[in-house]
């Protein structure tokens, strides 16, 4: 991912390293516990994957602060499980004041995920979505039970959105084990991190429909501005493709994250995922 790089210059993001941390062993996501990762041949709960993608954009909120909240671009691929308490490398390659790609490292020295990274300049950045007034979403509402037939219904008459807010009580609100060392735009100033936003694309799907264990896949993903502390979010989906491959049943989604009140989205995410496993 090359983008050009009009004005001040940017510091180049850096490698790293840290220790894999589980933020939800108790999710409505079993694939994060124990028990049901290794019934599917894991070695253990898995790290969520908009936790690993965190961790191949801290290099970009590190260097690039708030105008990576406000305007980052990325595409992230998780190809292979990070588990709680192991120590990962991020290897930043091809850097630059404007963009690099990046391979989160396991102790193994298995690749478990590539990222490619860019913040682009203002004039650069594609207009935000607008909301298109999906129903959404009241607490506790029914769910089908996962199938291609409810995959496919979702497809056909459309989701319904996703009511959050963003605050100290949401999940996700760390990516890192030790808060200290998150990048300061997210410690210090409190706007979402990646782990939050991206997440938001697999909490619209886990509530439209009853999800017992799946894997998030793929991201590609645009900021179109920060999320502030306290903001009130509606996030609406569209399922843009299904298809199977190896036995498991993949998604495609669109997702828009919108502020409550009427505006443009603040960030839209193209999510691959697989939301049903192929039998143990």
């Amino acid at each position: 991912m090359r983008i050009a790089r009009y004005g001040p210059r940017m510091p180049e993001p850096a490698s790293y390293g840290a220790l894999a941390f589980n933020p939800v062993p108790d999710s409505e996501n079993r694939i994060h516990s124990d028990e049901i990762a290794r019934a599917h041949g894991f070695r253990g709960g898995l790290v969520p994957g908009v936790v690993v993608s965190a961790y191949l954009l801290h290099p970009a909120a590190v260097a690039w602060g708030r105008a990576f909240a406000d305007r980052g671009r990325s595409h992230v691929v998780v190809r292979s499980p990070v588990y709680d308490g192991e120590a990962f490398e991020v290897e930043v390659t091809q850097a630059t004041e404007c963009a690099y790609e990046a391979v989160l490292v396991d102790p193994r020295g298995v690749r478990c995920a590539h990222a490619e990274v860019a913040l682009p300049d203002a004039s650069e950045v594609p207009a935000p979505p607008r909301r298109r007034g999906d129903p959404v979403l009241s607490k506790g509402a029914a769910r089908p039970e996962v199938s291609r037939e409810a995959m496919d219904a979702l497809r056909q008459t459309g989701m319904r959105a996703l009511p959050a807010r963003w605050s100290a009580d949401a999940e996700l609100t760390d990516y890192l084990r030790d808060p200290a060392g998150m990048a300061p735009v997210y410690r210090d100033e409190g706007v979402a991190n990646p782990a939050y936003v991206l997440g938001l694309s697999n909490w619209v799907l886990g509530q439209n429909v009853e999800l017992p264990a799946w894997l998030h896949l793929e991201t590609t993903a645009q900021h179109h501005r920060a999320i502030a502390p306290g903001e009130e979010l509606v996030v609406e989906a569209a399922v843009a493709d299904l298809f199977e491959k190896k036995g498991h049943a993949f998604v495609d989604l669109d997702v828009g994250v919108h502020p409550r009140t009427p505006g443009p989205a603040v960030a839209e995410i193209r999510l691959r995922a697989i939301y049903q496993l192929r039998q143990p």
